[in-house]
């Protein structure tokens, strides 16, 4: 004969694994975020993103960088940062990409 606690138990145990799978899920997502970008991402090449905006040879603008762009959510002397061009990975303080636009 089983205890009427084993349906309850079911119950949370079946809670507990939900909402960690949850939690993993969102936790996963949440670190894909602050990958930092690399030259060789398929958006960054077509961007023609630089981490040293001094060689980027299409940059005109010599004060333009990531950290004075309009699209740089960083914080101030940070060494990198998110980029909203770039879905929110870290893009070098100092890079430089095609969609720079200046900082309002």
């Amino acid at each position: 004969m089983t205890t009427p606690s084993s349906p309850a138990s079911r119950r949370r145990f079946i809670k507990i694994t939900a909402t960690g799978f949850a939690a993993a899920v969102l936790g996963s997502n949440a670190a894909h975020a602050a990958d930092a970008l690399s030259e060789s991402d398929p958006t960054a090449v077509a961007l023609k993103y630089k981490m040293d905006a001094t060689k980027s040879a299409d940059r005109k603008d010599k004060a333009a960088f990531c950290d004075n762009c309009a699209l740089y959510t960083g914080k101030a002397g940070a060494a990198d940062g998110p980029c909203s061009a770039f879905g929110g990975k870290l893009v070098k303080a100092k890079g430089w990409c095609s969609a720079w636009a200046k900082k309002a």
